[in-house]
């Protein structure tokens, strides 16, 4: 079968850039020591009032003699928890780590105006880590569809000065 000079080139570049991509993702993990996502926590959806999620709210934790906060959310159908009734309390220029979980159906979990999304999966905890480096409210909303009223699945974080923030309301 004759193939033409100009399919044979195309060919060729196309293993090229293949072997190029194979390439990039092998250097990645072996040198850069990048690993893919599936490293997470995971626990009983049913019964998440043996867990610290059956508390959630805003916690206090000592790391190496430097405080941080830690927060537990649920995603329930159609809030969040704290977030929706009761708005997340945290202090600015603070590293706060947030643990959110779902009990019912998939669910997201997006601070408009940043970069934090994380999808709340039953059964699985997702945890990412920021500092708020300005005082303001950020905005709470589900960007997974969740059911008949996800379109008013919002929540609240209220970040205020260090020296304003009220220690009571943490969760023990």
């Amino acid at each position: 079968m004759h193939i033409h000079k100009f399919e044979r080139w195309w060919i060729r570049i196309s293993y090229v850039l293949i072997a190029f991509f194979i390439a990039t993702v092998v250097y990645g993990f072996v040198s850069m020591d990048l690993k893919v996502i599936g490293n997470y926590q995971t626990i009983d959806p049913q019964n998440l009032s043996e867990t610290p999620f059956g508390t959630p709210g805003v916690r206090e934790v000592t790391n190496g003699g430097v405080t941080e906060y830690e927060v537990y959310v649920q995603t329930i159908q159609f809030a969040f928890l704290p977030g929706t009734s009761s708005p997340i309390t945290v202090p600015a220029d603070t590293r706060i780590t947030f643990y959110v979980t779902s009990p019912d159906v998939l669910h997201g979990f997006d601070v408009a105006g940043t970069n934090l999304n994380t999808m709340a999966i039953p059964g699985q905890v997702a945890k990412f880590t920021t500092i708020f480096p300005e005082v303001r409210e950020y905005g709470i909303v589900c960007n997974e569809y969740c059911g008949p009223a996800h379109h008013i699945m919002e929540g609240k974080i209220n970040v205020v000065p260090k020296s304003e923030f009220d220690k009571s309301n943490l969760v023990e």
